[in-house]
């Protein structure tokens, strides 16, 4: 079976957070100590995907690569494409089909934020699936604003709607999608939907229509959080803040990911150490040199 690959997608204009973004993608905005960016990338990571397409905005593009670059430093290969309008999350495997070359992906999207001791496990699990594709579920309080998976006891897909005035469950499908080699063939066949997107939605509907569609539910222990409002990314600040402090243990830092996977060794540390100058971050990367490496 051919290595899993990912793609990031970190496009659109960013509005509902408007003025914050009018000049910078909403994905490089802080999520306390990191850039949203990093937290998607580590998703990919605990899933042991290493060679990764970022898509972005035309205008955004060069600052990603700016701040990335190759991936070398965190054990990973980072590709770029451009999104050149807001087509639709599902224009990524058309925009990624070279890339993708045929080989299974996982697509996440460059907002979300996953957080749980359970996470690896899981995603590997979907990971290693070899036919198919995999969603995630989430309980929610407010499914109407979201998309909705309803399925049936063997955690098949009996169907999926978005943002249903009546929802047929409370589960809402949080935006990393697990997709065999066939992602972009099915990409190519969708039509553009009412608001002129291709939707992520019709996608998974291809494999749902032949069966082959199943969602792994994230429990409580798993935190999914989204950040689409000026609260709710203040929100995701204040959680990340405060479990770090509580626990003195990073929630998505790249480089501890890579160091103790074993991608990266204590000279590549030492220079992202330099790199990072006197900032926090640097001292926390500092101690992971002195401490044993872990799985994470």
């Amino acid at each position: 079976m051919m290595e899993r690959c990912g793609i990031v997608l970190a496009g659109g204009t960013g509005s509902r957070l408007y003025p914050v973004t009018v000049s910078l993608s909403k994905q490089l905005l802080p999520i306390h100590d990191k850039p949203m960016i990093y937290y998607p990338i580590s998703i990919l990571m605990l899933a042991n995907i290493r060679d990764i397409l970022l898509i972005s905005t035309p205008r955004d593009i060069g600052l990603f690569e700016r701040l990335l670059g190759d991936g070398s430093q965190f054990g990973l290969h980072f590709s770029y494409a451009v999104q050149p309008y807001p087509n639709g999350l599902a224009e990524a495997y058309l925009i990624g089909e070279k890339f993708l070359n045929g080989r299974p992906s996982c697509l996440v999207l460059g907002d979300n934020l996953l957080y749980g001791h359970s996470l690896s496990a899981t995603l590997n699990k979907a990971a290693q699936k070899k036919h198919g594709a995999t969603i995630f579920g989430y309980h929610v309080s407010n499914p109407s604003a979201y998309g909705v998976v309803e399925f049936d006891q063997s955690m098949k897909v009996v169907s999926i709607e978005e943002k249903p005035a009546q929802p047929k469950s409370s589960f809402a499908v949080p935006g990393i999608y697990f997709y065999d080699g066939r992602a972009s063939i099915f990409a190519s066949q969708l039509k553009p939907s009412a608001r002129g997107e291709l939707e992520i939605t019709d996608l998974n509907k291809k494999y749902l229509e032949e069966g082959s569609l199943e969602v792994e539910l994230l429990g409580r222990g798993i935190a999914w959080l989204d950040t689409g409002t000026h609260d709710l990314l203040y929100d995701a600040s204040l959680f990340v803040k405060t479990i770090e402090q509580r626990q003195g243990l990073k929630i998505g830092c790249l480089e501890e990911i890579a160091y103790h996977k074993g991608w990266i060794g204590p000279q590549e540390l030492r220079s992202q150490i330099e790199k990072m100058g006197n900032s926090t971050y640097s001292t926390y990367l500092r101690h992971l040199l002195e401490a044993p490496r872990s799985a994470v």
